[in-house]
């Protein structure tokens, strides 16, 4: 049984996909398998898995007999997955250098907690690589091990199923599996550091998280599947209904929504102009739902653009976003 199972659903990433595979079979620390799911990619992405495979008895290679998606292709490899802890990487990222053996020593330092969480920079096609924003988190002291109450500021990181360990048993006894669709991570994440009760930190950048400019990023391009979000929070908040011991989560959760729901609707080329008045009476049907007792908006301009979204009042969510914009220009230029 290898330490790690690495598993990297593959589709339509020819150029990028010999890179990603070279970044985890040149890991200093090599008890692993790494489980590639040929998502039924129509470029030679299945050739180039396939040939590696030939080469290195650590990889297994499934070729599914039809496109099911990000997050089905990745419940197949965990179906596979025989490794103590799981780790997840999409096809055109990498891992940096020693990650795995940064991340055993971690975990055997700590016992082997439920969750470990590392970090990731940005990739630019310029050769630029930034560190993301939660270096701030996980670079803040605090306990070894906690669970979630002693750092909820885990809640306010992006939640990526790609920047973390996780104990397979765990993954088992917690029945965490990926949805169809959109924004799969978050069913994913949200039950998994909230019900866990062993988490640690990696003070680290574990990858390079690739920005791609010619397209290659679904959550970038116009559709109507970007809707996928309310069902997604759907099944976060049906978790939180099977457990009462983590309702005091609900407000917490909720207002972790409302700020993704406002990233979907306020970034440019993700709700195609004709929907965006639809993706409002939606997100209004869909928090009046969900709204929970003890939740209160932060202060300031985004709590009053998240209280118009979750009221599906486009037209003064419209204005208060103009008037940010003009109050970000006038002081640039001032």
């Amino acid at each position: 049984m290898p330490r790690f199972s690495v598993i990297v659903p593959v589709y339509q990433v020819q150029d990028y996909l010999a890179e990603c595979l070279d970044s985890v079979l040149t890991q200093s620390f090599e008890d692993f398998e790494l489980i590639a799911v040929d998502d039924r990619s129509p470029d030679g992405c299945g050739a180039i898995l396939d040939a590696t495979a030939e080469g290195d008895h650590r990889v297994r290679v499934l070729h599914l007999p039809e496109n099911v998606g990000l997050g089905r292709a990745r419940n197949a490899g965990l179906d596979r997955a025989t490794g103590d802890y799981v780790l997840f990487l999409d096809s055109d990222d990498t891992f940096t250098p020693g990650l795995l053996a940064a991340v055993e020593a971690r975990l055997r330092h700590c016992q082997d907690p439920d969750v470990l969480v590392y970090d990731y920079a940005r990739s630019h096609p310029d050769g630029r690589v930034v560190r993301a924003a939660s270096a701030a988190v996980t670079g803040r002291p605090g306990p070894e091990v906690f669970d979630l109450d002693e750092r909820p500021d885990l809640l306010e990181l992006l939640q990526v199923v790609w920047n973390k360990a996780y104990r397979r048993d765990y993954v088992t006894e917690q029945g965490l599996t990926f949805p169809a669709g959109y924004y799969e991570d978050t069913p994913w994440t949200y039950p998994a550091l909230l019900a866990a009760g062993r988490i640690t930190l990696l003070d680290r950048v574990g990858v390079h998280y690739r920005q791609r400019q010619e397209g290659g990023n679904i959550l970038a391009t116009p559709s109507r599947k970007h809707f996928d979000v309310f069902a997604q929070y759907d099944l976060v908040f049906a978790f939180l209904d099977r457990r009462p011991d983590l309702d005091r989560w609900r407000p917490v959760v909720y207002g972790r929504m409302l700020h993704h729901l406002n990233t979907v609707v306020s970034r440019a080329g993700r709700i195609p102009p004709g929907d965006r008045r639809e993706f409002f009476r939606r997100a209004a049907e869909h928090c009046a739902r969900l709204r929970p007792a003890g939740y209160r908006p932060p202060a300031g301009v985004d709590g009053v653009r998240t209280e118009l979204l979750s009221q599906g009042r486009y037209t003064g969510y419209q204005a208060v976003r103009a008037l940010a914009r003009t109050r970000r220009l006038v002081t640039r230029g001032a």
